[in-house]
């Protein structure tokens, strides 16, 4: 089925409405379900059958939400192979941060509660979700990370440049938002309602977004928490950030959150 939907992306503060965009959007929508996995995806076709798969096995009562971002392969159709039934095959690729802010929107305005965010090439572990979900549903955070540094560990690590990267995060953003968060690029991530609603609206939409959602959450007074999480080796398929690729990554990513920290905080509701 075709569904028209007008998208809007929040460009460091200013609210514009790129395009009219259809959803092909292969689905059996419950109501009724509480909670959504938003998986943005972009040429992942290796890794999709045991990402839903293993999705299925720890939490069969959450409803899948495949982002595919315009893929070149055959992500959406493998998708709906492996049995999701709500795939958003976006026309054109927004990058992931548009892929993510286009799954925030659909949980909000389909009345999701509670809302995880889980990469489509295998890293995350699913069985890992009820850790993230714990302290939201104890109202003890509106947005939980899962942090691969929070806890000593002997798992999979990941490149040196990268490794550079998180510590140099870690030390900006702690500083920024007066609170110690040890992994800001993880894209392991579980939302309460409040926090979905906020991001949907606001969500960083450029490439890797992640440092800079935790410096607007941190500013806007969002509680956020960090549960330790294993991460995975990636499956298959070959990742986006080279060694040169993260140095443009590191030096893009502090510019946006520089921004960011200057940025007013947004006028709330109270809740």
């Amino acid at each position: 089925m075709l569904y028209p939907v007008q998208f809007g992306v929040d460009l460091h503060g200013i609210s514009i409405i790129l395009i009219v965009l259809q959803f092909n959007i292969q689905e059996d929508f419950d109501m009724s379900a509480k909670a959504a996995v938003l998986v943005p995806c972009f040429n992942e076709e290796v890794n999709i059958p045991s990402v839903v798969a293993t999705l299925k096995k720890h939490v069969p009562d959450m409803d899948i939400i495949i982002i595919n971002d315009c893929s070149t392969d055959h992500t959406a159709a493998v998708a709906a192979a492996a049995g999701v039934k709500t795939v958003l095959d976006l026309p054109c690729n927004l990058g992931i941060g548009g892929a993510v802010q286009t799954g925030l929107k659909y949980a909000h305005r389909n009345g999701y509660e509670l809302a995880i965010k889980f990469d489509g090439d295998g890293q995350h572990k699913a069985e890992n979700i009820a850790k993230l979900l714990a302290p939201i549903e104890a109202n003890e955070a509106d947005v939980v990370i899962g942090s691969r540094f929070c806890a000593k560990h002997d798992g999979f690590k990941s490149t040196f440049f990268r490794r550079l990267g998180i510590r140099l995060f870690f030390l900006v953003n702690s500083a920024l938002i007066r609170q110690m968060i040890t992994d800001n690029t993880s894209g392991f991530r579980a939302y309460n309602r409040r926090a979905l609603s906020f991001l949907a609206k606001r969500y960083p939409s450029f490439d890797y977004p992640e440092p800079e959602e935790v410096i607007l959450l941190g500013k806007n007074q969002f509680r956020i928490k960090e549960v330790f999480t294993e991460m995975n080796p990636r499956l298959g398929g070959v990742s986006s950030i080279s060694p040169i690729k993260s140095v443009y990554y590191m030096i893009k990513v502090m510019f946006a959150i520089c921004m960011v920290a200057m940025r007013p905080a947004v006028k709330q509701e109270k809740r």
